[in-house]
C-alpha cells in the first residue's frame, strides 16, 4: 500500500499547510479567508502570499462567514450504530430546518487525516459543526476545530470539554438507576458488557454499575464484565464469553441497544429465555429496542431531543460570532429515563 504522505503530496493544499507556509496557526489563516479584521495587515499579507504561493483555492470558505446570511453546518460522524445515527440525524434534520440553517452530513474515518476533513470543511463553507460521539471525545479533532476557528458543539460526552458547548445526559446515574432497578428485582450476579474504550460515556456507565453494586454490598466481579464496542458484533463475543462461565449471571445489563440485542440473540442460541432464564438491558431506547423480540427493557437517552439542542446552540454561537458578540459554551444535561419493557424479571 502506498504511504500516506506520499498520497499527501499530490492532494490539494490544506489550511495547514497554508499555516506552516506563512508561520502562523491555521485559526489565523481561517480569519485572513474569513475577512475578518482582527488580523494584523503584515500578518494578513504572509498569509495571502502562502495562499498564492500554494495555490490554495479559499474562495468558498471566504464567504461562509464574510457575507450573506446563509448558515451551514456539518455534522461531522464516525458511529457504527446505524439506530443511534439514524435517530440523531432525524433530530439535526429537524432542527436544521426549524432554524432556517443547511446541515451536511459528513463521515470521517481514521484512514483520513483530520487536517484534510478540517479543511473540506472550510471550503464547503461549514459556520460550524456537531460532533455526535465517538468524536465527541476525540480530542485531536476538537483540538483541529479550535485551530481552525471552527466552532463546534459535543454531544454525549461523559466528560463536558470547558472550551467547546456540550449536550448530555447523567450516564454515571443512568447506569446506576438501570443497576438498582435489577438489583431490587432480585439479581445478584449481573453481567456488564462495556462500550467503547474511546468514549468517555463508557465509564460513566461502568461507574455507574459499580457503585450501584456497592451501595447494595454486591462485590463486583470482574468476570462478569466484558469490553465490548458498541457493535452488534461486540455484543455477541462479549454475552457469549458470559454466558459460558461456569456461574453464569441472571441479568446482563449492556451500554447499548446494539450489545444488548446481541446478548438476547446469544441468550436465544443457548436455550435460555429471555426473560425467564436471563434478564436482559439496555442503554439508548434506539429503535432497534422495540424490533426485536422481547422488547428491550433499557434507559432512554434523548437522541433526538440532544440533537436538536446541539443544532439550536451551534446556530445561537454561530450568529453570535457573525455579530461579533462573544458567547461562552454552554453545557446542557438532558433528563434520561429508565423505560420497562418484556426483556426483565425476576430471577429464579
Amino acid at each position: 500500500m502506498e504511504p500516506r504522505s506520499s498520497r499527501r503530496q499530490r492532494n490539494a493544499p490544506t489550511i495547514n499547510d497554508v499555516a506552516k507556509h506563512a508561520g502562523v496557526s491555521p485559526m489565523t489563516v481561517s480569519r485572513v479567508i474569513n475577512g475578518e479584521q482582527i488580523v494584523r495587515s503584515a500578518t494578513k499579507e504572509k498569509v495571502e502570499a502562502a495562499i498564492a504561493a500554494l495555490n490554495y483555492s479559499p474562495s468558498a470558505a471566504a464567504r461562509s462567514l464574510a457575507g450573506g446570511d446563509e448558515t451551514r453546518i456539518g455534522l461531522l460522524y464516525s458511529n457504527p450504530s446505524a439506530s443511534y445515527l439514524s435517530e440523531f440525524l432525524v433530530g439535526s434534520l429537524d432542527q436544521a430546518s426549524r432554524s432556517g440553517v443547511d446541515l451536511v452530513v459528513e463521515k470521517w474515518d481514521e484512514e483520513t487525516a483530520i487536517d484534510t476533513v478540517v479543511d473540506h470543511l472550510l471550503r464547503g463553507r461549514i459556520n460550524g459543526v456537531i460532533l455526535p460521539p465517538p468524536l465527541c471525545d476525540h480530542q485531536a479533532m476538537k483540538d483541529a476545530l479550535k485551530a481552525a476557528d471552527i466552532v463546534a458543539v459535543a454531544v454525549a460526552t461523559g466528560e463536558a470539554p470547558a472550551d467547546m458547548s456540550a449536550v448530555s445526559i447523567d450516564d454515571h446515574a443512568a447506569a446506576l438507576a438501570m443497576t438498582r432497578h435489577l438489583i431490587a428485582l432480585g439479581h445478584r450476579r449481573i453481567g456488564f458488557i462495556k462500550g467503547h474504550p474511546n468514549q468517555s460515556a463508557s465509564q460513566r456507565r461502568f461507574e455507574g454499575y459499580g457503585d450501584a453494586l456497592a451501595e447494595a454490598g454486591i462485590e463486583l466481579d470482574e468476570t462478569l464484565v466484558e469490553q465490548g464496542y458498541f457493535t452488534y458484533r461486540s455484543g455477541l463475543d462479549a454475552a457469549e464469553r458470559i454466558l459460558a462461565l461456569p456461574e453464569p449471571p441472571t441479568a446482563i445489563f449492556a451500554s447499548n441497544d446494539d450489545m444488548a440485542a446481541a446478548a438476547v440473540a446469544i441468550a436465544h442460541r443457548s436455550g435460555l429465555d429471555v426473560p425467564g432464564d436471563l434478564t436482559v438491558c439496555g442503554f439508548d431506547d434506539t429503535s432497534l429496542a422495540t424490533t426485536i423480540w422481547p422488547e428491550l427493557t433499557t434507559i432512554r437517552q434523548p437522541i433526538s431531543a440532544m440533537s436538536r439542542a446541539a443544532v439550536e446552540l451551534l446556530v445561537r454561537q454561530i450568529k453570535a460570532r457573525k455579530g461579533k458578540s462573544g458567547e461562552k459554551p454552554s453545557h446542557l444535561l438532558l433528563d434520561y429515563e429508565l423505560i420497562r419493557r418484556q426483556s426483565d424479571a425476576v430471577p429464579h
